[in-house]
């Protein structure tokens, strides 16, 4: 859902001021997830009954991400975590430069000279677990007691839970290495997705197998489900279509392929080479395969097909 006018991202500048006054709240936002959903929300509500603007703090390279394979990798990027805050309604983004400097700031000056100098809070809503400043020594007392003397709010939201357990992006990340997108999204409250320019592929699926597909690359920092197919629905240019996705290298294509996302689409005519997709993962079909012959394949993609439509036919989707 959407604000009621565009959101203003500001990205890699260490110095800028809001004017109007502000309901913030501050952390990676990592997926999105319902846990993140609990503070969005809360923000909105403040919004409503105060006539705040909403102020999301995060930073352009998240401290401490997770290392996959000698990388950090991240269940959103940057530019899939605007989207989500475009789509969210937020008012600000600021995406601060993650400096040595900044890491140096004290809690005390990251609250007194960024929250309330630049970002013009007039209530802060944060987690329970919330840190900041050098060290990640800043925590919500600290927010509870300065408040009073900077003249600002403090909402400590309490985590959702699933399964007796935080959500969190550590949690939905296990989901995902499992290929159980079912429950990833679950506690995601929105299926787990990725983002990309439409580029060319070896053309093998249209030329050869006869399954013309829609190829994305997605960034090396982008966390990546268990490799395999999955069902999967595609939004492109305001139109949804169902369709099969297969996630990793496309072993059995002579010579390998580079980490790709590769995407059947039922019902789709024309050329999407160059547009903008987003590629929603619904649940998880089969692990990628080598097979013996292309035939195998492509008999096997059949199957892949029958499978992903029967999901649609039960969902009634």
């Amino acid at each position: 859902m959407r604000g009621d006018s565009e959101m203003e991202y500001l990205t890699g500048l260490k110095k800028f001021h809001i004017k109007e006054p502000t309901v913030v709240t501050i952390g990676k936002f990592d997926g999105r997830h319902r846990g993140h959903q609990k503070l969005l929300g809360e923000m909105m509500r403040i919004k409503k009954e105060r006539g705040l603007k909403t102020a999301v703090f995060t930073f352009s390279r998240a401290p401490g991400s997770v290392v996959s394979g000698g990388r950090r990798t991240v269940i959103t990027t940057n530019e899939e975590r605007r989207h989500n805050m475009e789509e969210a309604g937020v008012d600000y983004l600021i995406e601060y430069p993650f400096t040595e400097q900044v890491a140096h700031m004290s809690p005390e000056d990251f609250v007194r000279y960024v929250l309330v100098g630049e970002m013009n809070a007039k209530a802060v809503v944060a987690g329970p677990d919330c840190s900041f400043g050098y060290l990640g020594a800043g925590d919500a007392a600290l927010l509870r007691q300065m408040a009073p003397k900077l003249g600002f709010e403090t909402v400590i939201i309490e985590k959702a839970q699933e399964d007796h357990r935080d959500i969190s992006s550590t949690y939905i990340r296990e989901e995902l290495d499992k290929g159980n997108v079912s429950k990833a999204n679950e506690l995601l409250g929105v299926p787990y997705s990725i983002h990309g320019t439409v580029v060319h592929g070896n053309h093998i699926g249209g030329a050869v197998l006869g399954f013309p597909t829609a190829n994305i690359v997605p960034p090396p920092e982008k966390h990546l489900p268990l490799f395999g197919v999955y069902v999967s629905r595609v939004k492109v240019e305001g139109k949804t279509f169902r369709g099969v996705t297969n996630v990793g290298k496309k072993p059995t294509v002579e010579g390998g392929s580079p980490v790709g996302v590769e995407t059947f689409l039922f019902d789709m005519k024309g050329d999407l080479y160059g547009k903008w997709i987003e590629v929603q993962l619904l649940d998880f079909i089969r692990p990628e395969k080598k097979f013996d012959s292309l035939e195998q394949l492509r008999e096997q993609i059949e199957r892949d097909k029958e499978t992903s439509l029967a999901y649609f036919e039960k969902e009634g989707a």
